[in-house]
Protein backbone atom coordinates (compact mmCIF):
# COMPACT_ATOMS: atom_id res chain seq x y z
CA UNK A 1 0.00 0.00 0.00
CA UNK A 2 1.27 3.44 -0.86
CA UNK A 3 -0.32 6.18 1.61
CA UNK A 4 -0.26 10.14 0.89
CA UNK A 5 -0.87 11.87 4.92
CA UNK A 6 -1.72 15.15 4.94
CA UNK A 7 -2.69 17.21 8.17
CA UNK A 8 -5.98 18.79 8.55
CA UNK A 9 -5.58 19.96 11.73
CA UNK A 10 -10.97 16.14 15.94
CA UNK A 11 -11.19 17.88 19.21
CA UNK A 12 -10.13 14.67 21.22
CA UNK A 13 -12.03 14.30 24.92
CA UNK A 14 -9.28 14.89 28.26
CA UNK A 15 -6.65 12.44 27.97
CA UNK A 16 -7.01 12.32 31.33
CA UNK A 17 -10.31 10.39 30.85
CA UNK A 18 -9.03 7.77 28.47
CA UNK A 19 -8.30 4.60 29.99
CA UNK A 20 -4.63 3.00 28.75
CA UNK A 21 -5.41 -0.07 26.72
CA UNK A 22 -2.94 -3.24 26.02
CA UNK A 23 -2.16 -3.29 22.18
CA UNK A 24 0.54 -6.42 21.53
CA UNK A 25 1.41 -6.72 24.87
CA UNK A 26 1.94 -3.53 25.44
CA UNK A 27 0.08 -0.63 27.89
CA UNK A 28 -0.21 2.07 25.17
CA UNK A 29 -2.56 5.86 25.68
CA UNK A 30 -5.07 6.21 22.95
CA UNK A 31 -4.47 9.95 23.25
CA UNK A 32 -1.30 9.11 21.81
CA UNK A 33 0.84 6.97 19.69
CA UNK A 34 -3.03 5.09 19.00
CA UNK A 35 -5.90 7.29 17.91
CA UNK A 36 -9.05 7.11 20.23
CA UNK A 37 -11.18 7.29 17.44
CA UNK A 38 -10.63 6.20 13.58
CA UNK A 39 -12.87 7.44 10.83
CA UNK A 40 -12.84 5.36 7.38
CA UNK A 41 -14.32 6.54 4.41
CA UNK A 42 -14.80 3.30 2.66
CA UNK A 43 -13.97 4.04 -0.88
CA UNK A 44 -12.66 2.30 -3.80
CA UNK A 45 -15.66 -0.43 -3.97
CA UNK A 46 -16.95 0.25 -7.46
CA UNK A 47 -12.96 0.90 -8.88
CA UNK A 48 -12.03 -2.36 -7.39
CA UNK A 49 -15.19 -4.40 -9.20
CA UNK A 50 -14.67 -2.36 -12.65
CA UNK A 51 -10.76 -3.60 -12.56
CA UNK A 52 -12.32 -7.33 -12.22
CA UNK A 53 -14.83 -6.69 -15.14
CA UNK A 54 -18.01 -7.22 -12.23
CA UNK A 55 -20.95 -4.72 -11.05
CA UNK A 56 -20.52 -2.13 -8.77
CA UNK A 57 -22.69 -3.91 -6.63
CA UNK A 58 -20.61 -7.13 -6.61
CA UNK A 59 -17.80 -4.80 -5.67
CA UNK A 60 -19.71 -3.28 -2.56
CA UNK A 61 -20.74 -6.46 -1.87
CA UNK A 62 -17.02 -7.37 -1.89
CA UNK A 63 -15.84 -4.14 0.55
CA UNK A 64 -19.01 -5.80 3.26
CA UNK A 65 -17.20 -8.74 3.59
CA UNK A 66 -14.15 -7.01 5.08
CA UNK A 67 -15.64 -5.20 7.29
CA UNK A 68 -15.75 -7.74 10.04
CA UNK A 69 -12.00 -8.05 9.49
CA UNK A 70 -10.70 -4.31 9.48
CA UNK A 71 -13.02 -4.09 12.59
CA UNK A 72 -10.75 -6.69 14.37
CA UNK A 73 -7.79 -5.12 13.24
CA UNK A 74 -8.57 -1.67 14.70
CA UNK A 75 -9.69 -3.44 18.00
CA UNK A 76 -6.48 -4.91 18.55
CA UNK A 77 -4.36 -2.58 17.72
CA UNK A 78 -6.23 -0.48 20.56
CA UNK A 79 -8.49 1.69 18.85
CA UNK A 80 -11.83 2.28 20.61
CA UNK A 81 -14.10 4.15 18.19
CA UNK A 82 -14.38 3.29 14.51
CA UNK A 83 -16.80 5.09 12.40
CA UNK A 84 -17.28 3.81 8.97
CA UNK A 85 -18.56 5.94 6.16
CA UNK A 86 -20.82 3.14 4.33
CA UNK A 87 -23.59 5.64 2.11
CA UNK A 88 -24.08 9.39 1.90
CA UNK A 89 -26.75 11.39 1.31
CA UNK A 90 -25.20 12.36 -1.97
CA UNK A 91 -25.51 8.63 -2.84
CA UNK A 92 -29.19 8.65 -3.82
CA UNK A 93 -28.23 9.79 -6.70
CA UNK A 94 -25.96 6.86 -8.23
CA UNK A 95 -28.46 4.34 -10.47
CA UNK A 96 -31.10 3.35 -8.94
CA UNK A 97 -30.27 -0.48 -9.63
CA UNK A 98 -27.27 0.60 -7.46
CA UNK A 99 -28.87 2.10 -4.98
CA UNK A 100 -31.20 -0.87 -4.45
CA UNK A 101 -28.10 -3.14 -4.37
CA UNK A 102 -26.75 -1.07 -2.03
CA UNK A 103 -29.79 -1.70 -0.04
CA UNK A 104 -29.94 -4.81 -0.04
CA UNK A 105 -26.01 -5.53 0.77
CA UNK A 106 -26.56 -3.84 4.51
CA UNK A 107 -29.83 -5.67 4.89
CA UNK A 108 -27.98 -9.13 4.56
CA UNK A 109 -24.68 -7.54 6.00
CA UNK A 110 -26.79 -6.91 9.19
CA UNK A 111 -28.37 -10.74 9.22
CA UNK A 112 -24.97 -11.99 8.80
CA UNK A 113 -22.82 -9.81 10.78
CA UNK A 114 -24.42 -8.89 14.09
CA UNK A 115 -24.11 -12.26 16.03
CA UNK A 116 -20.04 -12.19 15.13
CA UNK A 117 -19.66 -8.97 16.45
CA UNK A 118 -21.78 -9.01 19.23
CA UNK A 119 -19.90 -12.42 20.18
CA UNK A 120 -16.88 -10.02 19.67
CA UNK A 121 -17.75 -7.54 22.43
CA UNK A 122 -18.55 -4.88 19.57
CA UNK A 123 -21.29 -1.93 20.15
CA UNK A 124 -22.81 -0.57 17.39
CA UNK A 125 -23.83 2.91 16.60
CA UNK A 126 -25.73 3.98 13.36
CA UNK A 127 -25.32 7.95 12.48
CA UNK A 128 -27.46 9.36 9.62
CA UNK A 129 -30.56 10.13 8.44
CA UNK A 130 -32.54 6.96 9.08
CA UNK A 131 -35.93 7.96 8.72
CA UNK A 132 -35.43 7.66 4.82
CA UNK A 133 -34.75 4.31 4.66
CA UNK A 134 -37.77 1.35 3.99
CA UNK A 135 -39.16 -0.03 7.77
CA UNK A 136 -37.88 -3.06 7.72
CA UNK A 137 -34.08 -1.98 7.39
CA UNK A 138 -34.82 0.60 10.27
CA UNK A 139 -35.87 -2.19 11.92
CA UNK A 140 -33.10 -4.42 11.04
CA UNK A 141 -30.53 -1.66 12.41
CA UNK A 142 -32.41 -0.81 15.48
CA UNK A 143 -32.18 -4.09 16.74
CA UNK A 144 -28.61 -4.81 16.25
CA UNK A 145 -28.49 -1.32 18.31
CA UNK A 146 -29.91 -2.92 20.81
CA UNK A 147 -28.54 -6.32 20.70
CA UNK A 148 -24.99 -4.67 21.09
CA UNK A 149 -25.64 -1.83 23.46
CA UNK A 150 -23.73 -3.05 26.37
CA UNK A 151 -20.71 -4.20 24.90
CA UNK A 152 -17.71 -2.13 26.10
CA UNK A 153 -14.75 -3.70 23.40
CA UNK A 154 -15.08 -1.16 20.57
CA UNK A 155 -18.32 0.58 19.09
CA UNK A 156 -18.63 0.75 15.51
CA UNK A 157 -20.20 3.61 14.15
CA UNK A 158 -22.21 3.11 10.70
CA UNK A 159 -22.34 6.57 8.62
CA UNK A 160 -25.10 5.66 6.54
CA UNK A 161 -27.97 7.97 4.49
CA UNK A 162 -25.31 10.72 6.39
CA UNK A 163 -23.87 14.00 5.28
CA UNK A 164 -21.76 16.43 7.41
CA UNK A 165 -23.66 19.18 6.08
CA UNK A 166 -27.37 17.78 6.51
CA UNK A 167 -26.17 17.23 10.01
CA UNK A 168 -25.67 20.72 10.80
CA UNK A 169 -28.75 21.27 8.75
CA UNK A 170 -30.61 18.97 11.78
CA UNK A 171 -28.32 20.47 14.66
CA UNK A 172 -29.64 23.85 13.96
CA UNK A 173 -33.35 22.78 12.82
CA UNK A 174 -33.31 21.32 16.45
CA UNK A 175 -31.73 23.96 18.24
CA UNK A 176 -34.33 26.46 17.20
CA UNK A 177 -37.19 24.62 17.73
CA UNK A 178 -35.77 24.33 21.80
CA UNK A 179 -36.15 28.01 21.37
CA UNK A 180 -32.19 28.26 22.07
CA UNK A 181 -31.16 32.58 22.39
CA UNK A 182 -28.35 33.24 19.90
CA UNK A 183 -26.19 34.67 22.69
CA UNK A 184 -26.60 30.97 24.81
CA UNK A 185 -25.56 29.27 21.10
CA UNK A 186 -21.74 28.02 21.47
CA UNK A 187 -19.50 25.12 20.11
CA UNK A 188 -20.05 22.86 23.10
CA UNK A 189 -24.04 23.21 22.73
CA UNK A 190 -23.70 22.42 18.47
CA UNK A 191 -21.26 19.09 19.62
CA UNK A 192 -24.62 18.27 22.16
CA UNK A 193 -26.95 18.24 19.12
CA UNK A 194 -25.11 16.66 16.47
CA UNK A 195 -25.83 12.80 15.48
CA UNK A 196 -22.21 12.17 17.25
CA UNK A 197 -22.85 14.21 20.58
CA UNK A 198 -21.97 11.18 22.82
CA UNK A 199 -18.93 9.84 20.93
CA UNK A 200 -15.48 11.30 21.14
CA UNK A 201 -14.01 13.26 17.88
CA UNK A 202 -12.08 11.41 15.36
CA UNK A 203 -8.15 11.22 15.45
CA UNK A 204 -7.58 10.32 12.65
CA UNK A 205 -9.66 9.71 9.34
CA UNK A 206 -8.29 6.97 6.45
CA UNK A 207 -9.29 7.72 2.96
CA UNK A 208 -9.09 4.44 0.90
CA UNK A 209 -9.44 4.11 -2.50
CA UNK A 210 -6.76 6.97 -3.72
CA UNK A 211 -8.70 9.88 -3.90
CA UNK A 212 -7.94 12.85 -1.66
CA UNK A 213 -11.22 14.26 -0.56
CA UNK A 214 -13.37 14.67 2.40
CA UNK A 215 -16.90 13.98 0.50
CA UNK A 216 -18.57 15.85 3.28
CA UNK A 217 -18.09 13.50 6.22
CA UNK A 218 -17.71 14.75 9.87
CA UNK A 219 -17.04 18.21 8.84
CA UNK A 220 -17.28 19.77 12.83
CA UNK A 221 -15.94 17.12 14.39
CA UNK A 222 -13.06 16.36 12.59
CA UNK A 223 -11.65 20.24 12.80
CA UNK A 224 -8.75 18.80 14.29
CA UNK A 225 -8.22 15.31 13.11
CA UNK A 226 -5.47 13.97 11.11
CA UNK A 227 -5.61 12.57 7.61
CA UNK A 228 -4.10 9.37 5.92
CA UNK A 229 -5.72 8.88 2.43
CA UNK A 230 -4.47 5.21 0.97
CA UNK A 231 -3.91 4.10 -2.55
CA UNK A 232 -5.80 0.88 -1.29
CA UNK A 233 -9.21 0.01 -2.12
CA UNK A 234 -11.25 -0.93 0.33
CA UNK A 235 -12.23 -4.59 -0.54
CA UNK A 236 -8.31 -5.42 -0.31
CA UNK A 237 -7.36 -2.92 2.80
CA UNK A 238 -6.13 -5.42 5.20
CA UNK A 239 -4.08 -5.52 8.42
CA UNK A 240 -1.10 -4.24 6.83
CA UNK A 241 -2.72 -1.02 5.48
CA UNK A 242 -4.28 -0.72 9.08
CA UNK A 243 -0.79 -0.68 10.02
CA UNK A 244 0.55 1.77 7.82
CA UNK A 245 -2.04 4.18 8.73
CA UNK A 246 -1.52 3.84 12.11
CA UNK A 247 2.10 4.32 11.91
CA UNK A 248 1.52 7.66 9.91
CA UNK A 249 -0.70 8.66 13.14
CA UNK A 250 2.39 7.99 15.34
CA UNK A 251 4.97 9.88 14.05
CA UNK A 252 2.19 13.23 13.84
CA UNK A 253 2.43 16.21 16.14
CA UNK A 254 -0.77 17.39 17.57
CA UNK A 255 -0.82 20.56 18.59
CA UNK A 256 -4.86 21.35 18.03
CA UNK A 257 -3.96 25.18 16.83
CA UNK A 258 -0.97 25.54 19.37
CA UNK A 259 3.10 25.78 19.03
CA UNK A 260 4.92 23.33 20.17
CA UNK A 261 7.50 23.68 22.75
CA UNK A 262 10.58 24.03 19.87
CA UNK A 263 8.40 26.70 18.25
CA UNK A 264 8.61 24.84 14.98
Amino acid sequence: MSITTASALPASPDPSTIPATQVNGVCADPAGDVPHHVAVIMDGNGRWAAQRGLRPTDGHRAGTENIRDAIEAFAERGVRYLTLFAFSTENWNRPRPEVRGLMRILSSTIDREIQPLHEAGIRLRYIGRIDALESRLRRKINEAIELTRHNERMTVCVAFNYGSRAELVDTVRQIVAEGVAPDDISERLISDHLYTRDLPDPDLIIRTGGDQRISNFLLWQAAYAEYVFSDTYWPEFGERDVDQALAAYAQRTRNFGGRPANGA
